[in-house]
């Protein structure tokens, strides 16, 4: 039977493809105030402005491709049984091959209802625009966890995180919650690797693992410890 390896992933992962993040930058993303474009606020003051931003990023991700790090993941899967809790909002880990991903702040690929949260949609091409409406007649946003919204998946992500065997961290800075604290419930006998090119704050504790790297060319250093020592 093969051990359960959950890995929390990050924008450092995607960001290796081409895909902006903005934590990088004072908090502008791609020039736009975050809250302007990532907030509940910002959809009622705007919302064209938010259906645009997200119509760049669907474009830009539809453009780029993944990495090593995204691929050396995928290949782990003939290894170990392999969870993806993912920060990120593209479909990058799917494209690479990826077959469990859980996404916390959602997807870039899927609009919702304005009405009934639990009306989701596949977005086809890059675009959702004023006027799109769901079954119910309710204009349509993306299917993202904004800033101050509850994060309705990270339940399932808990229950993930206390049945790992292995659990990887891999492109994240841990300072966005409460996706940070899952590495807090990992159960102390679990081994822990962290990568990172800035490594965050981690308590120390039993087969703790920290590779200042960054994710495409530190994932293949994880996939030879986690051949060697644990599989």
């Amino acid at each position: 039977m093969k051990k359960k390896l959950v890995v929390l992933t990050g924008a450092g992962v995607s960001a290796e493809s081409g895909i902006a993040t903005f934590r990088d930058a004072d908090g502008l993303w791609e020039g736009y105030d975050v809250m302007e474009v990532a907030s509940p606020q910002g959809w009622r003051k705007n919302p064209e402005l938010v259906l645009e931003f997200y119509n760049q990023r669907r474009k830009n991700a539809h453009a780029v491709k993944p990495n090593p790090g995204h691929t050396i993941l995928a290949e782990l899967e003939k290894y170990f049984d392999v969870h993806i809790i993912t920060q990120n909002v593209d479909d990058l880990h799917e494209r690479a091959g990826s077959t469990n991903v859980l996404h916390l702040h959602g997807k870039l690929f899927e609009s919702r209802s304005t009405l009934d949260e639990k009306l989701i949609y596949p977005i086809k091409g890059w675009q959702l625009n004023k006027g799109d409406k769901c079954e119910r007649g309710s204009q349509l946003r993306p299917n993202i966890v904004w800033f101050g919204e509850p994060v309705p998946m990270m339940e399932n992500a808990i229950e993930e995180t206390l049945q790992a065997d292995i659990f990887l961290v891999v492109g994240t800075s841990l300072v966005v919650y409460p996706a940070a604290g899952l590495v807090d419930l990992v159960p102390e006998d679990v081994p822990v690797i962290v990568v990172d090119p800035k490594l965050p704050a981690v308590r120390k504790r039993p087969n703790l693992h920290l590779i200042e790297d960054k994710a495409s060319t530190g994932m293949v250093k994880v996939r030879e410890l986690l051949l060697e020592k644990y599989l």
